[in-house]
């Protein structure tokens, strides 16, 4: 609802852009332009003026969802105190960068100033352009009970900028919105939102992020990316999204009161930590199937001296009071390797609870723990025991259907009392009840994310475009396929002509992609005569990738690579799928450990399919090998050989 004061207002309805133009251009404090239902077609819609506190200048759908913004659209907002109220942008075909922005240029930005009650759906822009669906500039500007769903294009949904003084401390406001679905984009800058920049880190943001829905959200691996200082996230849910609230840069953000639920969705996370000073408490999560930097609760190691764009060492941390039901590790120091080599430091880590009905790892200590201060946490899993918590019985009731800590729980209760947090926290409340994980044991309510509204007050009935497959013809030549590749869109069909197809680096395949050779020909893949490199694999499946291979030859002989084909980097979990029929794989003769297939530790497939295919004067097939704990832990789900030769 708009709630505001009206003095002398006018009301005008428009029809058409000239009109709207006509009565933006002259709008008071206190005006009201109505924008009649229909579709507005190809229409830059700028929505400015000077309003006033309690009577703002309002641009409005004359029926909420009535309006519909389509074609090559965008709407600025700017000046102070407006508002603009329930459009629906949908069928896209823009050349714009931005759907909605707070700002009209570089150099006029908008304050107090708001966008409801609206909807983006698959709005689409042309090939090649990495745009955003909100981009908001300035100070006070709220974004609320919108519908953001579908974004199928490079470039973050939601960005909040800080590039320069006028948008330092801007206390802006995004809440009660539905983000979501959104698919995995294979690639960086995918997030969901990004609130600053690596270069602006280390700027004070001051923006709240709550009460928020995020359902499906796969767009990359951060799905909110914290990257400037002083945020809060707040009572936000996260429903079957694969990726984690990520505090990538900045210092001294509020996570609190956040629900995650995996609702059976690989790699759902929960939230990663990297910098200072974030107090993170009273976060429920359940069911998250990540691991890795997808964990539950993840704090990775430091970088020596980092650049503002890598891994500040995690210090001064304070975590608390979290609740942690049958989802994936907790761990410390994640990411260890020779340049993440700083450890967490000085990380209080108090009156957590861990429930488990499943045999696996809940907690994982890469690094050093010296400096993380275990603290009447509490660990209730089959077979497990884990440093910095006490295993124990826990008593659980349902409220509709979600799993919470009765007060009779005596073990909870003895060890709480002892606990610094808890002692420090009777101290200052003087209360008498007191909370175990995210839950007052004496309480019978859920979390607020549980039953939180979100999205318009009007319901938008979003029909998914159907996609046809790109199909990409592509010429022999050198690097040809990893300029056709970078053009390719999900489900992409790449059809390759007879001839020979060199390559410089690697080939990272992010999602589901097709190489077809001629086949009445023959289409070779190898590495660039004379290179001088070493080349570890032609083609390198991230997680959630699919490639299918047909009527391909694919020749190792030029620079003896280690692998024509491996699995995603050790330890990232995430299903991917191989399907090779038709093609003809050799002289991979590498004996450092070489094959044509490699699967790396930790890692699997759904499917590996090779039919009607060659392996030929290769020092191995497929290695599968490497994974030899007692964990039952396996590299594949099926593997399907059929009428093929290994020669």
């Amino acid at each position: 609802c708009l709630f505001f004061l009206q003095t002398k207002a006018q009301e005008k309805i428009v029809a058409n852009i000239a009109a709207y133009n006509a009565a933006i251009k002259t709008a008071k404090a206190g005006d009201v332009i109505i924008l009649k239902n229909g579709n507005w077609k190809d229409v830059k819609l700028n929505a400015y003026g000077k309003g006033e506190d309690g009577n703002p200048i309002i641009v409005k759908a004359e029926t909420p969802g009535k309006v519909i913004i389509t074609g090559n659209s965008t709407l600025n907002i700017y000046g102070d105190y407006v508002i603009v109220s329930g459009l629906w942008f949908k069928d896209g075909t823009s050349n714009y960068k931005s759907v909605v922005q707070f700002r009209k240029d570089s150099k006029t930005f908008a304050n107090n100033c708001r966008f409801t009650n609206s909807t983006i759906s698959y709005y689409a822009v042309a090939e090649g352009i990495k745009d955003h669906w909100v981009d908001i500039w300035g100070k006070n500007n709220r974004v609320d009970h919108n519908n953001f769903k579908g974004k199928l294009s490079p470039g973050t949904t939601l960005v909040v900028w800080l590039k320069g003084d006028e948008h330092i401390e801007n206390n802006h406001k995004i809440d009660n919105n539905l983000f979501g679905p959104r698919p995995e984009l294979g690639i960086n800058g995918g997030e969901t939102i990004r609130i600053g920049t690596s270069t602006n880190s280390k700027k004070s943001s001051k923006t709240l992020v709550e009460r928020n829905v995020f359902a499906g959200c796969d767009g990359e691996i951060e799905i909110i990316s914290n990257k400037s200082g002083n945020n809060i996230f707040r009572d936000n849910l996260f429903v079957g999204s694969k990726g984690a609230l990520t505090l990538r840069h900045g210092d001294n953000a509020l996570v609190e009161r956040n629900v995650f639920l995996g609702n059976g969705v690989s790699k759902t996370g929960g939230i990663r930590v990297i910098n200072s000073g974030h107090i993170i408490r009273n976060n429920l999560m359940i069911g998250l199937q990540g691991d890795g930097y997808r964990g539950s609760i993840v704090l990775m190691n430091g970088v020596p001296n980092s650049p503002l764009n890598r891994y500040e060492q995690v210090r001064n941390v304070d975590i608390q009071n979290n609740t942690i039901i049958n989802s994936g590790p907790i761990s410390f120091g994640e990411g260890k390797d020779e340049e993440k080599s700083l450890a967490p430091k000085n990380i209080n880590f108090s009156n957590n609870l861990v429930f488990n009905n499943k045999i696996t790892k809940n907690v994982i200590i890469v690094d050093e723990s010296s400096d993380i201060d275990f603290n009447a946490n509490y660990l209730d899993a089959s077979g497990s025991s884990e440093k910095g918590f006490y295993s124990t019985k826990i008593n659980w009731k349902e409220i509709k259907t979600f799993p919470i800590p009765t007060a009779n729980n005596p073990d909870l209760l003895k060890v709480s009392k002892n606990a610094k947090s808890f002692m420090e926290d009777i101290t200052k409340t003087k209360r008498t009840v007191f909370n175990v994980g995210a839950f007052n044991l004496d309480s019978k309510k859920l979390p607020k994310a549980l039953s939180l509204r979100a999205g318009p007050g009007w319901k938008p009935e979003i029909i998914a475009p159907i996609i046809k497959p790109k199909e990409i013809v592509v010429e022999p030549g050198l690097e040809t396929l990893r300029n056709a590749l970078k053009k390719a869109t999900p489900g992409s069909i790449v059809r390759l002509k007879t001839g020979e197809y060199f390559l410089e680096k690697s080939i990272k395949i992010s999602n589901e992609i097709s190489i077809i050779g001629d086949k009445g020909g023959a289409s070779i893949l190898s590495v660039k005569k004379d290179l001088g490199k070493f080349f570890t694999y032609l083609f390198r499946l991230n997680e959630g990738a699919k490639l299918k291979l047909s009527h391909v030859i694919i020749d190792g002989e030029n620079s003896s690579p280690k692998y024509a084909i491996s699995s995603p980097d050790k330890k990232e979990g995430g299903l991917y799928s191989v399907f090779a029929d038709n093609v003809i794989f050799k002289n991979f003769t590498n004996k450092d450990g070489g094959s044509i297939f490699k699967a790396y530790t930790g890692t699997k497939a759904d499917t590996l399919s090779f039919k009607n295919s060659r392996f030929e004067n290769s020092y191995r097939g497929l290695n599968l090998s490497y994974d030899k704990d007692n964990m039952g832990f396996y590299n594949a789900n099926i593997i399907i050989l059929e009428n093929t030769v290994f020669n």
